[in-house]
């Protein structure tokens, strides 16, 4: 049994707020290096360039690469043989949060109530999700998740009888509903089987997977490959403007699900896509 500190918890969750919202991670530096080599349109590469240069001085001059410095979504892989000393572990999550967004200089973004709306001034709660694992180590990524994409995201209950066709025909229509909206070049996370519930999580998370990781599963491979191409032949382009480089990468997470459905989710991410990932 390995005993770790909930203030160690608190500690890495306030510096990779910090960091998620000033710093690319390095797969997203290199797709989107890659879309400003590939866009054929001008005045999409003009607009690569402008975000380009966007996120180089939000590096250099340590600002937020987007005024959407999100609500707080926090993945948690902690080992089974881990035991957690000083308080709860939730608490220990959202004061790293609060102390990340309040010394970062980071814009409050959350509300205490959906109806009511009174900002809660430090950016908690997260959006925790937890997943027991082996092992003595824990696994935590931080992707702050602006609300200009997350109002374009979907969830559609197919029906079996929909088969793949269904699945590249929800996915289309989202990122075509999304548009200029999402502040593309997106990033598309999808999520396929489950419970309506469970497919929104899978989607929410393929967008963390490192985007040079190729799924193991051979047709998800292939159908990834599929939508990416037929996503940047809708002609959206960066900033909606039009061009080839609607989106940076698409990611594709499965599950198994009932014998009467097919749950398909899309979240739509921006072309920072934050995410902090650390092992401790």
């Amino acid at each position: 049994m390995r005993t770790i500190q909930t203030t160690d918890i608190t500690e890495n969750i306030r510096q990779m707020c910090i960091e998620a919202n000033h710093y690319l991670s390095d797969d997203m530096k290199q797709v989107f290096n890659k879309a400003v080599d590939n866009e054929e349109s001008p005045l999409g590469r003009q607009v690569l360039e402008q975000l380009k240069e966007n996120l180089e001085i939000a590096s250099s001059d340590m600002i937020p690469i987007c005024q959407d410095t999100g609500m707080a979504v926090i993945f948690m892989n902690v080992g089974q043989e881990v035991h957690f000393e000083g308080g709860s572990i939730t608490d220990a999550v959202n004061e790293g949060v609060r102390q990340g967004y309040t010394e970062g200089y980071l814009r409050k973004s959350v509300v205490g109530d959906p109806i009511i709306r009174e900002n809660t001034k430090d950016n908690t709660p997260a959006v925790i999700h937890y997943d027991i694992v082996p092992g003595d180590k824990v696994e935590i990524t931080v992707a702050p998740k602006g609300f200009g994409s997350e109002n374009m995201s979907r969830i559609f209950m197919l029906k079996p009888a929909d088969g793949i066709e269904g699945v590249k025909e929800a996915i289309l229509t989202a990122v075509k509903d999304a548009g200029p909206n999402a502040c593309p070049p997106m990033v598309v996370g999808v999520g396929i089987g489950g419970t309506f519930e469970k497919c929104a999580y899978l989607a929410k998370k393929a967008l963390t997977r490192d985007l040079n990781e190729e799924s193991p599963v051979e047709y998800v491979r292939d159908l990834e490959k599929e939508m990416l191409e037929k996503i940047n032949k809708l002609g959206i382009g960066p900033g909606g403007l039009g061009g080839t480089q609607t989106a940076l990468a698409i990611n594709i997470e499965t599950y198994p699900t009932h014998i009467a459905g097919l749950p398909v989710a899309v979240n739509i991410c921006c072309h920072v896509n934050r995410h902090s990932h650390r092992v401790i």
